[in-house]
């Protein structure tokens, strides 16, 4: 877990879908709760020793509560099966404080949501901003049926039409063509898009040609990794001068582990930005799915559950 640890207390626990649900979490004292904006997420220490990411869905404005939505993976390694059936109201919970590696850009003209199953946490944060501040916005919804969208009705509610859901039980098991959906945004938009990796992969590609400022994705797994070809490479420690040989099948997470030094992790995937360190020196060889490319082009700080190093050494500020 990192910095900025607080207890909370589960207040609500609703069925938002099949396999869908969301927990309300408050301080267990009733005091305010640290402020996020829409896309932000909070890490949670679950009482069987995993720790967790989920995305707010609440409105940006509350201070009294946070609300995540879970979904149920149909391979979980532990987090989402235990959270729905382990928990009940009155618990509490250690989380950390929000941090977002999913920004709303607020000075947007027009907003495009695409939200494949579980996706639609952070994209429901970003409606309820849109719907406060008068911006437009239109939102695709993905699901394999209704009964699986969670959600929906209170989408609804807040543009009904603005809101087009695409389930795969009502067009024949078709999926959404992505190329055309995305063809048509508006040139100006602002598109936004979370859910399964093949969805966002396909809406990547559909959207080469726009601005890369203007197309926002936030993985919950992360995709296939193109260059498996590792190099071996040294990482220099700051703080001792150590040397560390990191071989090719090995992370520099690991490595530094091995050798009893502790430094903040959690996903081990490149998703959550817990072990982002900074970079003296050396050229650091991104695989994170976190960092935007002007701070991956800057190459002053990487993630060292995944990334790997171009130079021969790399200083880490450890």
């Amino acid at each position: 877990m990192s910095a900025g640890q607080l207890d909370v207390v589960i207040t609500a626990i609703r069925a938002e879908a099949r396999d869908v649900l969301s927990l309300e979490l408050v301080d267990p004292q009733g005091r305010e709760l640290p402020a996020f904006e829409p896309g932000a997420h909070l890490e949670i220490q679950l009482p069987n020793g995993l720790v967790r990411h989920y995305s707010l869905c609440n409105d940006y404005r509350e201070r009294n509560r946070y609300q995540i939505g879970i979904g149920l993976a149909l391979e979980s390694r532990g987090g989402s099966r235990f959270l729905h059936g382990g928990l009940k109201l009155g618990e509490r919970l250690r989380i950390g404080a929000p941090r977002n590696n999913f920004p709303l850009v607020a000075d947007g003209e027009h907003y495009s949501f695409i939200a494949g199953g579980i996706g639609i946490t952070p994209v429901l944060a970003m409606i309820r901003w849109c719907v406060a501040t008068g911006k437009p916005w239109t939102l695709r919804y993905l699901a394999r049926s209704r009964l699986r969208a969670a959600f929906y009705e209170e989408l609804m509610e807040l543009g009904k039409e603005r809101v087009t859901g695409h389930f795969l039980d009502e067009h024949d098991g078709l999926p959404l063509d992505i190329e055309a959906t995305v063809g048509a945004m508006p040139a100006n938009s602002h598109i936004y898009c979370c859910g399964p990796a093949p969805l966002m992969e396909r809406v990547q590609a559909a959207a080469i040609d726009r601005p890369p400022s203007q197309v926002h994705f936030e993985w919950f797994s992360g995709k296939a990794q193109g260059n498996t070809d590792n190099q071996s490479f040294k990482v220099k420690l700051r703080s001792t001068g150590e040397e560390l040989q990191i071989p090719p099948e090995r992370s520099i997470l690991e490595v530094l582990e091995e050798h009893g030094h502790c430094v903040p992790f959690s996903c081990r995937e490149g998703l959550c930005s817990s072990c982002e360190t900074p970079v003296l020196s050396g050229i650091p060889e991104h695989r994170d799915f976190v960092l935007s490319d002007a701070a991956k082009a800057e190459g002053k700080s990487m993630l060292i559950c995944v990334s790997r190093a171009k130079s021969e050494v790399l200083e880490l500020d450890i």
